[in-house]
């Protein structure tokens, strides 16, 4: 027995930590995450915003596109020449006396359920857009339609003398097609 303990070595008694409760998080974690969290939504909640007003422009397009479609279709149904006017709440009832009859008084928004005032929309048409009475358009012009809080930016043009409709993308002062559409 003396041999062995001649072999044994001397060791330093070893200091082991004392166990704390591991059963919480300490205040620097929950401010971290806390931290991280408040990071995440607020990127979550602008994507939010710029989908919805990209939405907004999508809706408004659709609308005014589907105002001159219905405005052809009353004057092929009605076999005689109609009018609409295009202003800041949609499509309606060209005033005045000296005016051609309303295309079925179709009276369409721009906005399908979203606030009207976040849409702006800027065109060049004439006071009455004119349908011949088998449906053409006869006033050509442009409309641009954006919201804030999104770079996309929607255009309609109407050309002559057969009144096609194209929806593209406005793009450095032009109205370019697009391929997404």
């Amino acid at each position: 027995m003396a041999c062995v303990r001649r072999h044994r070595r001397w060791r330093w008694p070893v200091r082991r930590p004392e166990r704390r409760d591991s059963s919480g998080f300490s205040l620097t974690e929950l401010l971290v995450v806390v931290g991280l969290l408040g990071v995440v939504s607020t990127v979550g909640l602008l994507q939010v915003s710029q989908d919805f007003a990209r939405e907004r422009v999508e809706s408004a397009s659709r609308r005014l596109a589907l105002g001159l479609e219905l405005g052809r279709v009353a004057a092929s149904r009605q076999g005689r020449p109609c009018a609409l006017q295009l202003t800041d709440s949609g499509w309606q009832a060209p005033p005045g006396a000296n005016s051609l009859p309303a295309c079925q008084d179709e009276r369409l928004g721009l906005g399908e359920g979203i606030a009207d005032p976040a849409v702006q929309m800027v065109h060049n048409l004439p006071e009455q857009v004119r349908f011949s009475s088998n449906g053409l358009v006869l006033d050509g012009g442009t409309v641009r339609i954006a919201a804030t809080g999104t770079e996309l930016v929607r255009c309609l043009v109407m050309s002559l003398p057969l009144g096609v409709v194209r929806v593209g993308r406005w793009q450095d002062g032009n109205c370019r097609p697009d391929a997404a559409l």
